[in-house]
């Protein structure tokens, strides 16, 4: 008789179409389905939840109240976890997995994975400060942690835990051949954005959200139309700071030159469109839309406020966010000026971000805590 999957629950919390949620679609697809599935357990006020794929690869959305509904969520997780016979919880919510394990643990699921997706800024004083509360706690009800990058596992888990090698770091792999550079999808879709062969395209892709930071990129933006004129800035993504960003690009006078594509499921195919990605974060664990921007051959200019291990291309450049935003413009177009953009596939996968490679390595660490 064949042998049936082992089921995981993954707790991702709220499904906006966000950078988590991306990698972890990532590595569902690329696993071997037949010896593991996924159930991804999602807060009902989701909005970007792809139903359709994931009951096609055969797992299963479970919706749960928000967690800010602690009680109810507590309780409908603990009943949700435990009909489902799970033996192993992976929660993505970085601090707030403490209410996720709890309620693993009250279920009786022997394996249970906090994993670290992110870090803190100063800057979101209201957020860190949440943050600085849960992170004590974050290895309470755990028996496993994740993370994607070092920086991330030290932040959430600690030095102690890190350097004993207790923190499996679990790379934000890509697709590599979905983002490698395509001169034809290039001109495809210029032409279907109406965007000429020499204009400059300035890309970022994220949520409006305070940790992106599009208030300082369109600050950065509006310094480099000043040099250059034939310059337009795409922005990909939605979020609740999307209407502010609106109208600091009207009053900037920069209307015409300032895309706003919303969430889209075509990022791969217009990063080709771009010629510099720039990602002026407030803080990152690491970014799956670097690893995708330097995938796709692209000069990518990032905050240094994120994990080294973010930069795979020698040429991909930290800078600091406390500079001046003329600053930033005058490396982006200096640097632009002597680049040229080639596959970087080898690169890629040399720097462990192949999810044909990784999803392999993911699916051995679930058999192997499945069978401790």
């Amino acid at each position: 008789m064949e042998q049936e999957p082992i089921r995981i629950a993954q707790v991702v919390g709220k499904w906006l179409g966000g950078g988590v949620e991306a990698v972890v679609m990532n590595y569902y697809k690329h696993i071997d389905r037949s010896k593991i599935q996924f159930d991804f357990i999602c807060d009902e006020d989701s909005t970007n939840i792809p139903y359709e794929e994931i009951e096609k690869f055969g797992g299963k959305v479970i919706l749960i109240p928000p967690y800010q509904k602690v009680f109810k969520y507590h309780k409908t997780l603990k009943k949700v976890l435990k009909e489902g016979n799970y033996k192993i919880v992976h929660s993505h919510i970085n601090t707030l997995s403490v209410f996720s394990l709890f309620a693993a643990k009250r279920a009786g699921i022997p394996i249970r994975i906090a994993h670290s997706h992110s870090t803190t800024n100063k800057k979101e004083k209201k957020r860190n400060l949440m943050k600085q509360v849960l992170r004590p706690l974050s290895k309470l009800f755990a028996t496993d942690y994740m993370c994607c990058s070092e920086y991330a596992g030290r932040w959430l888990f600690g030095n102690k835990e890190y350097d004993k090698g207790n923190v499996y770091l679990l790379n934000n792999a890509i697709d590599i051949d979905a983002f490698k550079y395509d001169e034809n999808i290039r001109k495809q879709i210029r032409e279907e954005l109406n965007i000429k062969d020499d204009t400059l395209v300035i890309g970022h892709v994220g949520r409006f959200v305070e940790q992106k930071n599009h208030t300082f990129l369109i600050d950065i933006f509006n310094e480099i139309h000043k040099q250059n004129d034939n310059s337009i800035l795409m922005l990909v993504g939605q979020g609740p700071l999307k209407e502010m960003i609106e109208e600091k690009v009207s009053k900037l006078g920069l209307k015409d030159y300032v895309m706003f594509l919303g969430q889209r499921n075509d990022t791969n195919k217009l990063y080709q469109a771009m010629d510099v990605f720039v990602l002026p974060s407030l803080y990152e664990g690491l970014p799956v839309v670097g690893v995708e921007a330097q995938a796709s051959g692209l000069l990518c200019i990032l905050s240094d406020e994120m994990t080294k291990e973010t930069k795979v291309l020698g040429t991909t450049k930290f800078k600091s966010i406390n500079k001046p935003a003329l600053e930033w413009s005058n490396d982006i177009l200096n640097n632009y000026k002597e680049y040229s953009r080639e596959n970087q596939n080898d690169n890629i996968t040399k720097s462990g971000f192949n999810i044909e490679e990784e999803g392999k390595k993911l699916e051995e660490e679930y058999i192997r805590l499945q069978c401790e």
